[in-house]
């Protein structure tokens, strides 16, 4: 058991007060999350020419946010931020004192955070001949990922990730970027919880593995935006406005092996 945190941001210019209460709610998304996960915790901020920033450690939320390391992040949102993705962890498989273990996992051009177990991990790296860096089985499913074309259209995407994650065996849910095209946010989600809620004022949608962090947050509206299970989803950060809680495409996950 992990717990995620998200947030996918229209890129635009937004005031400090604006900025410092997004920085104030993801943290307490985190925090939130922290009793899914105490042995490791980490945030990224993805930007739109691809750059990322992030900080893992093997800590706890709660002390992981009082580092300088954990504010130099947040104090790099702005106007070309896309995302911000926060995880604690639970370990399945990994020493969270190896901190390539730790998630969010920079994988070649992926970069995502993964609440589950994945249980073929070994055989897929083998059969695919994928390049393992980490013990974490969280791993492959970057690597499987960074094999697919981010620039396909959103539905053909899809069903590429779909062909692709139908190899997988255990369970997945997870929020990942692809540096390559920072303004597209994937988010599965497999056997395990996940909510969203769209909140018009900041034209940002937020995720978090608790949902009542985000009824506490946002209130009554939250209740009728869970996520559906055994999906697949692509949102667009350019198309919040428009599409607010609704994704670019979406598809079912098909069961292994199919």
């Amino acid at each position: 058991m992990c717990g995620l945190a998200g947030i996918l941001f229209t890129p635009e210019k937004r005031s400090r007060d604006d900025w410092q209460d997004i920085a104030t709610a993801f943290t307490r998304n985190l925090l939130f999350n922290e009793e899914r996960g105490y042995e490791a915790s980490g945030v990224a901020l993805v930007r739109t020419d691809g750059s990322i920033d992030y900080f893992k450690a093997p800590l706890p939320a709660s002390s992981l946010i009082k580092t300088a390391d954990y504010a130099r992040v947040l104090s790099g949102m702005d106007e070309k931020t896309t995302m911000l993705l926060g995880h604690t962890r639970a370990p399945t498989k990994g020493s969270p004192y190896n901190n390539v273990n730790n998630h969010p996992l920079l994988v070649d051009h992926i970069i995502g955070v993964h609440n589950g177990h994945i249980y073929n991990d070994e055989g897929l790296t083998t059969s695919y001949e994928l390049v393992r860096e980490a013990q974490v089985d969280s791993e492959v499913i970057f690597r499987l990922m960074s094999q697919i074309n981010p620039h396909l259209p959103p539905g053909d995407y899809l069903a590429a990730m779909q062909r692709q994650l139908s190899e997988l065996v255990g369970k997945f849910t997870f929020l990942a970027v692809d540096r390559l095209h920072p303004e597209h946010l994937l988010v599965t989600k497999h056997l395990n919880p996940l909510s969203l809620h769209y909140h018009a004022p900041w034209h940002a949608l937020i995720f978090s593995s608790r949902y009542l962090f985000l009824r506490k947050e946002f209130g009554y509206a939250v209740r009728t935006e869970r996520l559906p299970a055994g999906r697949l989803f692509l949102f667009g950060a350019g198309e919040l406005p428009k599409l607010k809680h609704m994704p670019l495409a979406e598809l079912e996950i098909l069961p292994s092996g199919t």
